[in-house]
C-alpha cells in the first residue's frame, strides 16, 4: 500500500488539472499562435507560468486505484499488475483464469 500522502497529492493534482484545463488550453493556443504579436504571446506565457505547477496534466502520476502503487499500472484498467492478478485469482474478473504450464 502506498503512502496516503502520495495518493492524496496525486488526487489534488487531478482536481487542479481539471479545474485549470480550459484556461491552460486557451493560454497555450495564444502562445503557439505565430500570427499574434510577440508582446501578446509573452504576456500569455507569463500568465501561464503564474498558474499552479500541479495544474499541468503532465504532473499526474498513473496510480493503482486499489493500492496506490505507482509502477506496473495498466492504463485501461487503472489497476496495478499485482492487484489485477489478485482479483483474477479471486475470480472477480470475468474470463480471467489462472494459467499453469
Amino acid at each position: 500500500m502506498a503512502k496516503m500522502s502520495a495518493i492524496n497529492k496525486n488526487n489534488k493534482r487531478i482536481k487542479l488539472s481539471d479545474k485549470f484545463y480550459k484556461k491552460r488550453l486557451k493560454l497555450k493556443k495564444i502562445v503557439m499562435d505565430k500570427k499574434l504579436s510577440l508582446e501578446e504571446r509573452f504576456k500569455a506565457q507569463q500568465k501561464l507560468s503564474k498558474l499552479p505547477r500541479n495544474s499541468a496534466k503532465v504532473r499526474i502520476m498513473n496510480r493503482c486505484q486499489i493500492t496506490g502503487r505507482p509502477h506496473g499500472v495498466y492504463r485501461k484498467l487503472k489497476i496495478s499488475r499485482i492487484a489485477l492478478r489478485q482479483l483474477g485469482l479471486e475470480g472477480k474478473i470475468p474470463g480471467m483464469v489462472k494459467s499453469s504450464w
